[in-house]
């Protein structure tokens, strides 16, 4: 099974912690110049309507539409998470549509090419752009590290077979209180 970051709406607040935590830990200098409105740029969203707030991010799908929709193989599973090699990505959107959970996006970012041996420094390139559990950061991901709430949490098999086992009891207790009544 595939670790994904799960959220409890009900305690979501809405305060966009999880996004700035987000950018500081993919901008390799941690400089708070990524907070900047041009290049801000998290990997999840929080969306906030009139009855609930709470981020959205990538499931990290078993069979993931954005995967099976990509043209170029940039996106592929690595370990229990699916990753965007951004060297084959084409910019192409493909998977933002193909995504049920709306969490991909195409940005795009400062780029430097060269063509026929000459470097061009102010070009652009697009590229897809999703939660990838913050796969180079030791303590997991930052999103659920600072949550002042505790909204978000990693599942992994092992939390899944808690939450299921937790459902099971109650279930069974709660057949149990209606039969004993009838």
């Amino acid at each position: 099974m595939n670790r994904f970051i799960v959220t409890e709406p009900a305690k979501c607040i809405g305060c966009r912690t999880c996004e700035v935590a987000c950018v500081l830990a993919h901008e390799p200098t941690q400089n708070v110049e990524a907070l900047s409105p041009t290049r801000f740029s998290p990997r999840l969203h929080v969306v906030r309507t009139l009855q609930v707030s709470t981020p959205v991010t990538c499931h990290h799908c078993e069979d993931a539409p954005c995967l099976n929709a990509c043209p170029s193989g940039a996106i592929f599973y690595s370990g229990d998470t699916v990753q965007i090699d951004q060297s084959r990505c084409l910019g192409c959107k493909t998977c933002v549509v193909a995504c049920p959970f709306g969490a991909m996006e195409v940005i795009s970012r400062p780029a430097q090419r060269n063509f026929a041996g000459v470097e061009l420094t102010n070009g652009v390139k697009a590229e897809a752009h999703k939660c990838d559990l913050c796969k180079n950061r030791a303590q997991g991901p930052a999103c659920v590290s600072v949550c002042p709430t505790d909204a978000l949490h990693v599942m992994d098999a092992a939390a899944m077979e808690e939450v299921r086992r937790r459902r099971q009891q109650r279930s069974a207790l709660d057949s149990g209180t209606i039969g004993a009544v009838g």
